[in-house]
């Protein structure tokens, strides 16, 4: 969701940057990047120790406070995304959101959606263990009734896409804030500008047939 669907990083490194400058702490962009896809958890336990002295669900609480204010003033859908979706919805293909984000803050930005894009969501207080772990997709794909093989993952992060492709989904890698390196086991793609069906077929197609 973050950094695929919608642009939010940026809105999480002020949060970030708010809440660890509160307890008196500096907290720099490049800091926040290196939790991009991380669980909140994680993220949580990091804060703590730049000096932030709340509990985990309460820093995870107050993050997710203050995003969902900055997307109460605006969201930042990411280009292609919508099309895609609609897309997708419109050929019937389910559809599971799969974000490290709590379930509150899933359905938020799902709210803003100018139509019911999916029939599932995965959040990272569903699961027992966050992306990289495989988890978080294999969870997704039980709730579509499908095995993973026959499913495609977009991600914007190594995190993610680690998660995706241990899971056994085909995985595409969109860059945003985060590099991506190429053979990893993913396809990446610049932008889901323009992309459709059709190419998520194609893909799917050529990447099973060539893994026989």
């Amino acid at each position: 969701m973050d950094g695929t669907l919608v642009d939010t990083e940026p809105y999480w490194l002020a949060a970030e940057a708010e809440l660890v400058a509160s307890f008196g702490g500096t907290w720099t962009k490049e800091d926040g990047l290196t939790l991009v896809g991380s669980g909140l958890w994680h993220t949580a336990a990091v804060l703590q120790h730049r000096g932030v002295e709340l509990t985990e669900d309460q820093i995870v609480d107050r993050l997710t406070d203050r995003v969902m204010e900055q997307i109460e003033s605006e969201v930042p859908w990411r280009p292609g995304a919508l099309e895609l979706l609609a897309e997708l919805r419109e050929a019937r293909i389910p559809t599971a959101l799969v974000t490290m984000s709590i379930r509150r803050m899933a359905e938020h930005v799902s709210s803003f959606l100018p139509f019911t894009a999916f029939d599932h969501i995965v959040s990272g207080d569903s699961v027992t263990h966050s992306k990289p772990h495989p988890e978080p997709y294999l969870r997704g794909a039980e709730l579509l009734g499908v095995d993973t093989v026959r499913c495609i993952a977009i991600e914007d992060s190594t995190t993610g896409l680690a998660s995706a492709v241990a899971a056994g989904a085909v995985a595409i890698g969109v860059p945003l804030h985060s590099p991506l390196e190429h053979g990893r086991g993913y396809t990446i793609w610049p932008t889901l500008t323009g992309r459709g069906v059709t190419d998520l077929s194609e893909l799917l197609h050529s990447t099973r047939t060539d893994a026989a």
